[in-house]
């Protein structure tokens, strides 16, 4: 194991418009192979994630209507435009009246329709589904579990909040598990989830009870990345030869797992505003790579949202 760690992944921190990470994410130059079907190419994608559409917290963002539109324009700037946005989860504020989450999946909709990326994805965390188990999340987004491809790359879409307990469920499973049979062994694997598969903070409800079974199920997947949201900061950990990785909130910043007594909103910084507060761009660049090495290129952009209105030329 150790020599295949040596080989295929390595880590390296860049000075690029704050924390860019570049991670490995092997599997691109066996993809080149005749049995890998779509030959994979340069691509990048942006995910967004816990914009809380209509929550009220002055305190933790006096600018909780505006975040989002800000955050969209950021990213409609951006040149060229990604292939694919997708927003990992709590797009909405938990509420228990079900025509209020209507009406806010309704405006976080609209909202998102303004986003100039061809394909723009969606997947529930629990303020949007934990209270009808999906019900309304489905009515305006569709499926909260699904499959696609994008230029030789697997993607796949994973539910753990619909169901009470933290939990993916049997049925969700054994739809994983004949996803992966179909899905060669050495295709790049990206999964997308809104809370951690593995236990980060159980405490704080931080993971996914039943996680472990798709990490097992994975066990022969050579290549896969998972990327989630939930705990509001960025995040980088490792199961085995999986790689797990948050990005940061839309709404506010959480403190780090275990480092506070109470899980709490970390308050707005008027000298610093939108503080901790941004967007993930992630790069494929096989086209970088020899093939012989076995490598490929995952490149981890954390997109300070300040920074990035900036660069869109949008007045803080």
């Amino acid at each position: 194991m150790g020599s295949q760690m040596n080989r295929f992944t390595f880590i390296k921190i860049m000075g690029i418009g704050g924390a860019v990470f570049a991670t490995g994410l092997p599997g691109f130059s066996e993809a080149l192979g005749p049995a890998a079907g779509t030959k994979p190419s340069d691509f990048y994608f942006v995910q967004l994630t816990d914009t809380h559409w209509g929550f009220e917290g002055p305190k933790a963002n006096p600018d909780a209507t505006g975040t989002l539109g800000k955050a969209i324009d950021a990213v409609n700037a951006l040149d060229p435009q990604p292939d694919l946005v997708i927003f990992t989860g709590d797009l909405t504020h938990i509420t228990d009246d079900p025509i209020l989450r209507r009406k806010r999946m309704a405006e976080f909709k609209q909202q998102a329709g303004r986003l100039r990326a061809k394909q723009v994805r969606y997947l529930p965390g629990e303020h949007d589904a934990s209270g009808d188990h999906g019900e309304a999340f489905h009515e305006a987004f569709g499926a909260s579990r699904y499959a696609f491809a994008h230029k030789g790359i697997h993607f796949l879409v994973l539910d753990n909040v619909s169901q009470e307990g933290s939990i993916l469920g049997e049925e969700q499973l054994k739809w994983f598990a004949g996803e992966l049979s179909r899905t060669p062994k050495l295709e790049p694997l990206v999964i997308f989830t809104h809370r951690p598969l593995f236990d980060l903070y159980p405490d704080w409800d931080w993971t996914t009870t039943d996680g472990q079974k798709v990490i097992d199920l994975l066990k022969d997947h050579r290549f896969v990345t998972v990327f989630y949201g939930h705990i509001h900061q960025e995040h980088h950990h490792r199961t085995g030869h999986i790689q797990h990785h948050s990005a940061t909130s839309l709404i506010f910043p959480l403190p780090a797992p275990g480092s506070t007594p109470k899980r709490a909103p970390i308050p707005w910084d008027p000298a610093h505003p939108y503080q901790g507060l941004g967007f993930r761009q992630v790069h494929t660049q096989p086209a970088q790579l020899k093939v012989t090495e076995g490598q490929g290129l995952l490149v981890l952009s954390e997109k300070p949202l300040a920074e990035a209105m900036k660069a869109a030329e949008k007045p803080v």
